[in-house]
């Protein structure tokens, strides 16, 4: 993998109003202090490293004083020479078998993301590093187009994306993304996608052509219908009003849109289901689903910390409860279990989801993906003559 800078300065959005500003490599360890529009506040070594790096509170405080503000800490895009970028998904509880990710992090920054562990197997952290050093799949749409010509493919669907969001912010840029879907839209090839950011509405004119074929869903994340929480969870992401105009705008062009109401989290979003639903039903929405808040490895840290930095009245009791949802744990890895949680409490999210769903009609399925257009297409030669033996 190469890791050469492709950015000269930062790719995020919104002012940075004055505030100190620091280069990632700075930002190692635990930062030294509160960081302006980012999801985690601290950025722990890899789980795979010994070294362990703790800051005195003391110094924190002193911190704070001296930037009030913030520190800004800009974003960093490499280049990833993958190879392939079609990947086959073996878990027993995820409905899909094929994702394309292009990209790895995501500028969104939401504190909870279940993906943060996966930088750490290149040596980078799960926290700010996984939000400012995002890495690039400038050969994806390439490399997409050979694995669907190779006579192995039978036009199954694929999902854009498992570990990253196909629309962060970077993307408006790099055109990533839209690259993969035209080669998506030229093979009619079945495609879902999955995101929390308007800029989706930008390829409407490809989704509605597949979709014109039924090899298109659009799914929209939509956490929390409060601005001031949904900035705090999810910093760069859009809004919550931005993404309910989005799918309307994906229910108005003829795709069929899902909304995710993902992540629950007990004592903080999940009395916002049945606004969500209504909102979310009202705009177009044809289905909804739901997943508890899940925190593996050092996710719990970074989210511990947040509660306490963005909701200190109510950290412990929302704690409590994620625990009382896992076993008393702050997470559960068993594959039965992990998307919904166990007890009284997720049973009760559980039944007042399945109600709304019922109320505002989106507990209908949609229909399934159509691969039945898909048209295989000529082999580039990009990887020379391998893809003849695939």
């Amino acid at each position: 993998m190469s890791r050469s800078d492709k950015s000269g300065g930062a790719l995020g959005s919104g002012d940075d109003g004055g505030v100190t500003d620091l280069d990632p490599s700075q930002a190692d360890g635990l930062i030294d202090g509160p960081v302006r529009g980012r999801g985690a506040g601290l950025n722990p070594k890899s789980r795979f490293d010994d070294l362990r790096l703790h800051v005195l509170g003391e110094h924190l405080d002193n911190q704070a004083r001296e930037h009030p503000s913030g520190v800004q800490v800009r974003t960093q895009v490499f280049d990833d020479d993958t190879r392939a970028v079609l990947n086959r998904v073996d878990v027993p509880d995820i409905h899909f078998k094929w994702t394309v990710n292009p990209y790895r992090g995501c500028e969104h920054g939401c504190v909870y993301c279940y993906a943060r562990p996966g930088h750490e197997y290149f040596g980078l952290s799960c926290g700010l590093d996984f939000e400012t050093k995002v890495f690039a799949k400038p050969r994806a749409a390439a490399l997409l187009r050979d694995a669907l010509a190779k006579p192995s493919w039978e036009g199954e669907g694929i999902v854009m994306s498992g570990v990253t969001d196909p629309y962060q912010p970077i993307e408006r840029k790099l055109g990533i993304t839209r690259a993969c879907l035209e080669v998506l839209a030229d093979c009619r090839q079945p495609v879902s996608m999955i995101t929390k950011n308007r800029m989706i509405t930008r390829d409407i004119d490809l989704l509605a052509g597949l979709a014109s074929h039924g090899a298109a869903h659009a799914a929209i994340s939509i956490t929390s219908l409060d601005n001031a929480l949904a900035s705090k969870l999810e910093p760069r992401a859009s809004s919550p009003r931005e993404r309910l105009e989005a799918v309307r705008a994906l229910s108005a062009a003829g795709i069929p849109v899902s909304v995710m109401t993902a992540p629950i989290i007990p004592g903080l979003n999940d009395r916002e289901i049945p606004a969500i639903l209504e909102a979310a039903a009202e705009a177009g929405a044809k289905r909804a689903g739901w997943i508890m808040l899940r925190l593996p490895y050092q996710i719990k840290d970074l989210f511990l910390e947040w509660l306490q930095r963005h909701v200190p009245d109510r950290a412990a009791h929302v704690e409590s409860l994620i625990r009382q949802v896992r076993g008393g744990d702050l997470y559960d890895a068993d594959l039965h279990t992990r998307m919904r949680g166990t007890g009284a409490i997720a049973d009760q999210i559980g039944q007042m989801h399945r109600v709304y769903c019922k109320r505002f009609g989106l507990d209908r399925e949609l229909a399934p993906l159509s691969r039945t257009a898909f048209r295989r297409p000529a082999w580039s030669g990009d990887e020379k003559q391998m893809g003849l033996f695939g």
